[in-house]
């Protein structure tokens, strides 16, 4: 499982991969991920059990622009408004899909919706042009682990798992993407990350409403345990110690003292 720096001959490479139902992990604008032909069910099988990640939990299409996504999720003035406020960017639009998508169901995860993405990162932006196919990428690590901001973090998580690792250095956000539910009647925020709730809510001119505790996933982040580092926590501590790292809520670090 090589780590490839991402060139242009390189990106093609993958998307090669992609194209003969491979999985290739990439870096976007919020962390690296672990994709595979939305439109092949072996491909996206193959990321399911990389990452040891529950079927019944959804993932997101990625899509090259707003065209390709309007061929998958039937787009309604909400969605079109938020779309060409904020794609590219790090905004999940969950949508009711078209019959015709081409998206297999475990994308989805067998509901009638689905989460697309057009990513502002310009490596996942020229695969996902190479490829000439929707990407189903969730984040590229083992389910529940913390997510991968480098190709290294990805490489020491999944071990021999994807083809190709593309290398496009630390990701600019660190932060999943916001996943804003459109689907229905009224916006709900799905999951929070690295667009503002407040910035969504002022370009639609209404409030989010919140996904309903025991829903069914509509879309990644909205099981009870995600992101989980696996570490032990100190809480009140006045001094750090070798090997930890400090969560400071107030107060400065000294020669190692909390003040």
């Amino acid at each position: 499982m090589p780590i490839e720096p991402a060139t242009h001959a390189t990106i093609l490479r993958a998307a090669k991969v992609l194209a003969g139902g491979g999985v290739v992990a990439f870096p976007t604008e919020t962390v690296y991920g672990l994709g595979a032909d939305a439109t092949s069910a072996e491909a996206v099988l193959r990321v399911y059990e990389m990452k040891g990640r529950p079927r019944f939990n959804p993932l997101i299409a990625h899509v090259a622009d707003i065209e390709t996504a309007g061929a998958h999720g039937h787009f309604n003035a909400p969605a079109r408004k938020l779309a060409q406020a904020f794609w590219p960017g790090p905004l999940t639009i969950v949508l009711n899909r078209r019959a015709e998508s081409g998206i297999c169901d475990l994308v989805p995860a067998g509901l009638e919706t689905i989460a697309l993405r057009v990513p502002a990162n310009k490596i996942a932006r020229g695969l996902l042009r190479a490829a000439g196919c929707p990407v189903a990428a969730p984040s590229a690590n083992r389910a529940g682990h913390v997510s991968p901001t480098t190709a290294s973090h990805v490489a020491a998580d999944l071990g021999e798992g994807p083809e190709i690792i593309l290398d496009g250095g630390d990701t600019a956000l660190g932060l999943e993407s916001t996943v804003v539910d459109l689907s229905g009647p009224d916006p709900r925020l799905l999951r929070p990350g690295g667009l503002a709730r407040e910035e969504i809510e002022d370009a639609l001119g209404v409030k989010l409403g919140n996904a309903e505790p025991g829903d069914r996933p509509a879309s990644p982040g909205q099981l009870a345990s995600h992101y989980a580092p696996r570490a032990r926590l100190r809480l009140e501590a006045i001094s750090v110690e070798p090997g930890e790292a400090l969560l400071a809520l107030a107060g400065e670090i000294d020669g190692g003292n909390v003040t």
